[in-house]
């Protein structure tokens, strides 16, 4: 069957990653029949719907519910968390506001990670993409996995595809893509459930404390959700480098909330790495 119309798209910075071939900031000929809308045209072009912030037909804004029409020209752009850009299109009902995470089984060491930066991270090392997207969808979280082809699901609004391999690498992808450098706020979440750090008196976790571990430390957090216990060990100085070298954020956008803490926990005397980096 002959295709009778064409229009042209262009896709912009990291969309281009999707594209097969060398076709990095060139224009593309979409060949179709009938009035397919935009984001049909799109994800069978290889670039998921959950990555795209803007498009403009013709120099004018439009939603994913736009019909191509023969000899359109499509500019798409990718997503700008940090950006209102609802004055130019409503590609989404809304956009998130809030940089919240659920994350793919392949990707728990980069979940860890946000945690440690205080990123609100949902992650299970049984989660299927059923579940990923049902989280994403009933919570407003943005999708971070390392398969594409999730990011094609209808219901997610917000993703992104995670490019690289190396976890330290992977939390620099994220943190510079939805420009996070000043909201991090470390040591405040727990790297095991993703709750909330508390600061506790010892006299309230003594009954769970290994004997060293009383004699050499004062200062005890807690998480809210699993009752975690948290102190200063011997990795919080690395942890704190770490922290430093991934986000490389000025002084003054790190919140110094009550209850920051990590380097041990509770029962695990012989690895002192369980509760810090992992």
């Amino acid at each position: 069957m002959t295709l009778a119309h064409s229009a042209t798209f262009r896709f912009y910075a990291e969309l281009n990653d999707f594209l097969r071939g060398d076709r990095d900031g060139r224009e593309l000929a979409y060949r179709f029949n009938g009035n397919p809308s935009v984001k049909d045209a799109i994800e069978a072009q290889g670039v998921p719907h959950a990555e795209v912030e803007l498009m403009l037909a013709n120099g004018e804004s439009v939603g994913f519910d736009h019909r191509l029409a023969d000899g359109d020209r499509l500019a798409v752009y990718p997503v700008f968390e940090s950006f209102d850009v609802g004055y130019l299109v409503r590609v989404r009902e809304k956009p998130l506001r809030h940089n919240r995470f659920v994350v793919d089984v392949n990707l728990g060491k980069l979940a860890r990670w946000l945690r440690l930066l205080g990123f609100d991270t949902v992650y299970r090392n049984d989660f299927t993409d059923a579940e990923v997207v049902r989280v994403a969808a009933g919570e407003e979280r943005i999708v971070l996995t390392r398969d594409r082809r999730l990011l094609h699901h209808k219901a997610v609004t917000h993703g992104c595809w995670v490019r690289s391999v190396d976890p330290e690498r992977q939390v620099d992808e994220v943190v510079r893509r939805f420009q996070l450098e000043r909201s991090v706020a470390p040591f405040h979440r727990c790297l095991a459930c993703n709750g909330l750090i508390r600061a506790v008196e010892k006299a309230a976790v003594l009954h769970r404390l290994e004997p060293k571990t009383r004699r050499y430390y004062d200062e005890f957090y807690q998480c809210t959700r699993c009752a975690k216990v948290y102190w200063k060990g011997p990795h919080y100085a690395r942890l704190q480098d770490t922290v430093k070298r991934l986000v490389e954020a000025p002084a003054t956008a790190r919140d110094p909330a009550v209850g920051t803490g990590t380097g041990g926990s509770s029962g695990d005397e012989r690895h002192p790495r369980r509760g810090g980096r992992r």
